[in-house]
């Protein structure tokens, strides 16, 4: 228990740098930084689903992680899509470098754990992560978006996003 503690203060510590991470950088991103930043943060969703679809053995886990995995796919796609379109090229940058990096922190610890453990982790991450990077999108991400065609995609992903942080609320207060 308390490694699970420990986590989730980790998480929150994370999610907090990263957000004022991204905060500070608010005046310097560019729409292929942002493109970036939003295309990372779906793949880290889809691959801590992969690991869950691996490691749980709980439908309401394992039904969450399905969601996750076919939503930000879906976003992905039509993110690369508008890209090409637009002749736009992600770029990396510091904000994506701190999601890949916090998330193989965090995956390597998830992959420690099994059973209920696990599923409380994951979840409680879920939760966490959303509303980091729906944060991220209200206040920092969309509002620094030049691109309409962006801002309309990251928009719609938000409202997507929220129902996933909802839904992640919903398995982790059935799992307590």
């Amino acid at each position: 228990m308390k490694s699970l503690n420990r986590l989730g203060i980790a998480l929150a510590g994370l999610m907090l740098t990263t957000g004022l991470g991204v905060a500070a950088e608010t005046a310097k991103l560019t729409d292929p930084q942002i493109a970036h930043i939003a295309y990372t943060a779906d793949n880290v969703d889809i691959e801590a689903a992969k690991l869950a679809l691996k490691t749980s053995k709980t439908k309401a886990v394992q039904d969450f992680a399905e969601n996750m995995i076919r939503d930000h796919e879906a976003v992905n796609k039509q993110a690369l899509a508008l890209v090409a379109k637009l002749k736009v090229t992600p770029e990396d940058n510091p904000t994506s470098q701190a999601l890949t990096k916090q998330a193989a922190a965090t995956q390597a610890h998830l992959a420690t754990l099994k059973g209920a453990a696990f599923d409380k982790a994951y979840v409680d991450n879920e939760v966490a992560y959303h509303h980091a990077v729906n944060g991220a999108l209200e206040t920092t991400l969309i509002p620094a978006t030049q691109s309409a065609e962006l801002k309309d995609l990251l928009t719609t992903g938000l409202k997507i996003f929220k129902g996933h942080e909802e839904h992640a609320r919903m398995v982790a207060g059935k799992l307590k």
